[in-house]
């Protein structure tokens, strides 16, 4: 997540959900880029089931989808924030608030709801 001003506590946190989920079999295997030829781009550092992504790092946080009634939920709980892709909000993606410890759960539920129950 270099060149997201992401700090080492959040990346670390992202890092243990993704390693979870992958010991879980709940995400796809990433992609082995060639060298040299990646760069960076939207979902970058994704967690993806069947090839759609439901959490990934960004800009110092986890973004999950999920229903957008649940996303809503989340903001109005002070949970999360609205996600934008640069002036579009995203209404079924979250950029959770802090509440590290919440993160392994949330990244499940986005899961299920985007790749159906493992």
């Amino acid at each position: 997540m270099s060149g997201t001003g992401a700090g080492e506590g959040t990346v670390a946190a992202f890092e243990a959900v993704a390693a979870r989920l992958r010991a879980e079999g709940l995400v796809d295997t990433p992609d082995a880029a060639a060298p040299g030829r990646r760069r960076r781009a939207f979902g970058d550092g994704a967690l993806t089931v069947g090839g759609k992504i439901f959490a990934m790092p960004v800009r110092g946080t986890m973004v999950v989808k999920l229903p957008a009634a649940r996303v809503a939920a989340l903001i109005a709980a002070g949970a999360g924030a609205p996600f934008d892709t640069g002036g579009r909000v995203m209404r079924e993606w979250v950029a959770l608030a802090g509440g590290e410890d919440a993160w392994p759960a949330l990244a499940r539920e986005a899961r299920t709801f985007v790749g159906g129950a493992p």
